[in-house]
């Protein structure tokens, strides 16, 4: 079961690193930027950006994320919770493997 767990979170850590050098590549194509009156080419390109940022820090956070469930794994702790130290449910490792915090501290974040 552990095994096939690592291969879940390694993969899912694969997954996220490509989606953020994607993001990184294509941060580094813009061009600069000019504001007007109007909403135009630049406002477009301004509001891409920011939306580019928000996926890439909600991508590292989720990436952080999966590296601890990883190292939570091999030290044994996996299916803890980082904060209170009470068990996350079985429910919630199946939906989301990379959880380490239980629900209650995760609405907290």
């Amino acid at each position: 079961m552990s095994e096939d767990l690592a291969a879940v979170l390694s993969q899912k850590r694969a997954a996220l690193e490509s989606e953020l050098a994607e993001l990184a590549s294509h941060a580094g194509n813009q061009g600069e930027i000019s504001f007007g009156k109007r909403i135009g080419e630049g406002t477009s390109t301004a509001v891409d950006r920011l939306s580019l940022v928000g996926s890439h820090d909600r991508l590292r956070a989720m990436l952080a994320d999966v590296q601890r469930a990883e190292q939570k794994l091999a030290d044994g702790t996996y299916g803890t919770c980082d904060n209170c130290g009470s068990a996350i449910p079985d429910e919630r490792l199946a939906a989301r493997p990379w959880a380490v915090l239980c629900v209650t501290c995760a609405s907290r974040r």
